[in-house]
């Protein structure tokens, strides 16, 4: 296991060395959007006016107050609780948010399937993996919220945000095809099959 420190965005070579096991922690700049984010995206061909590649994305949308524009919220919005939302519903948007916008680091829970795990083989990128229950303490990482874009979808807009350690994270897929969640399943299975062996039950 290694620690590594990644100011956004990240270049391939970087993004390449991240190994599953490893612990990641992000500085800078973190993008945040979800499931009517990408539909708009990709289903219906709306664009954004941020720049993508290289950066991170996490699975969010985000309990926010409407402020006055200032310099501590120059998008007029103040964080209150920003959590993450389960990744699985948002499998077949990774290729394309790779290919087309150079995203190269996906943030969520509970992992994502086969195809995410190719296109990170094929562009060069990782799932870094965060466990549930720990909104708090992810909202204390965002220093604030830069910007944001696709507003009408609120909270589902596409969120731009200013973080500082955020992290540590864990690599749960990498660019050379490893994936925490098949091991795992592949031990839980075994396991299982083992259990029920003992019991002369056949699996």
């Amino acid at each position: 296991m290694t620690s590594h420190d990644i100011r956004l965005s990240v270049s391939d070579a970087e993004v390449r060395k991240l190994r599953v096991g490893d612990h990641v922690t992000l500085q800078e700049t973190l993008f945040g959007l979800r499931d009517a984010t990408l539909i708009h995206m990709f289903d219906k061909g709306r664009k954004t006016r941020f720049d993508l590649r290289g950066h991170a994305v996490i699975h969010t949308a985000p309990n926010v107050k409407k402020v006055p524009v200032s310099n501590e919220c120059p998008a007029g919005y103040q964080s209150i609780c920003i959590g993450t939302t389960t990744s699985a519903r948002m499998e077949r948007f990774t290729r394309p948010l790779m290919a087309e916008y150079g995203v190269r680091v996906i943030i969520g829970k509970g992992g994502l399937g086969p195809e995410s795990a190719q296109a990170f083989q094929d562009f060069g990128g990782v799932y870094l993996a965060i466990i549930g229950g720990t909104a708090a303490l992810e909202t204390t990482w965002i220093e604030r919220i830069l910007d944001v874009d696709m507003d009408d979808l609120n909270p589902e807009s596409l969120w731009q945000f200013r973080v500082k350690d955020f992290g540590p994270l864990l690599v749960a897929m990498d660019s050379l095809g490893q994936s925490l969640y098949d091991a795992v399943g592949a031990r839980a299975r075994d396991r299982r099959a083992e259990a029920l062996a003992r019991m002369g039950v056949e699996s």
